[in-house]
């Protein structure tokens, strides 16, 4: 369903994998990978490193998040090997997800939706499994750290996460761009895991680090179910990707189509602005803006 490339050092070492385009209009992620090809081969010095530009081969070609199925490939996993095109590759993912030692996700907002830099994972259970995620994430040495409720379903990382594999996912802009900072970033914070692991000879870069926040409850790290637009209309924010925002301040205006209706959206919670839907034109229960609690 998808054309991955593996690079084998031909010596011990873990069996890193790096995906993008799991969503079909994810350009950052997609392009850093396309970077990481042209070098790899020759620097790798210990294990395995399987690449794949572009999971959601479907979608990609829509120019779209989703394939033609609608459905979203980031909530079907583990799939189905007999079912729609997005449980196929959803199957194949998770499959290739459970071969490897450690595994990095990078996503993007897309084109409708724009989001912090951050490097995000589940709070593993299990200990040994959760602390080298860390050390994972602190690598990869994006601005934010998120780590968040482990029972979420349908994901890459819950393939990981019941298959015990280290594993991070990456947010980095989108908004209907391809950011050339947001590849850079990429590009590095991919070296700097390999570094870590010592599969590539590389320094490490200093810190970059400018919130970890861990955050256990129920839902955390849902992105989708936050601030959900009330009907369809037009959004203009208030406020920016890492902004500090407070309980009960105005985070943007929604007013609809034929202009009767404006209402005032205000924010619930306190804390760091860290997604946005930068596409004016939003539907009934789009997600809004989402706000990492620095409370954990």
């Amino acid at each position: 369903m998808f054309t991955k490339h593996t690079y084998d050092s031909g010596k011990p070492g873990p069996h890193l994998l790096i995906t993008a385009g799991v969503h079909g209009d994810e350009f950052e992620s997609i392009s850093a990978i396309h970077r990481i090809q042209t070098w790899i081969q020759d620097e790798i010095v210990h294990g395995v490193v399987t690449l794949v530009p572009v999971v959601n081969e479907a979608a990609f070609l829509r120019g779209h998040r989703t394939a033609d199925d609608g459905l979203d490939l980031a909530r079907t996993c583990p799939g189905n090997i007999d079912g729609t095109v997005t449980e196929k590759t959803a199957h194949e993912l998770s499959e290739l997800i459970c071969s490897a030692d450690y595994y990095i996700d990078l996503h993007t907002g897309g084109t409708r939706i724009s989001v912090a830099p951050l490097a995000g994972y589940v709070l593993h259970p299990n200990m040994e499994v959760l602390e080298p995620t860390r050390q994972m994430a602190r690598a990869f040495n994006l601005p934010i750290i998120w780590g968040t409720d482990w029972r979420l379903e349908g994901r890459s990382l819950s393939i990981a996460r019941d298959a015990n594999v280290p594993a991070i996912y990456c947010e980095y802009l989108g908004g209907a761009q391809c950011s050339i900072d947001g590849i850079n970033a990429y590009e590095d914070g991919c070296k700097n895991v390999m570094g870590w692991l010592d599969m590539i000879v590389h320094s490490q870069p200093e810190p970059l680090i400018e919130h970890f926040v861990e955050d256990p409850r129920p839902g955390a790290g849902h992105l989708q179910i936050n601030n959900p637009a009330p009907f369809d209309g037009v959004f203009i924010a208030s406020v920016s990707l890492g902004d500090s925002i407070s309980a009960g301040e105005i985070y943007g205006t929604l007013t609809t189509m034929d202009g009767t209706k404006s209402v005032e959206l205000i924010a619930e919670t306190s804390g760091i602005v860290i997604l946005l839907h930068t596409f004016p034109g939003v539907n009934t229960s789009d997600p809004l803006c989402v706000i990492m609690s620095e409370q954990g």
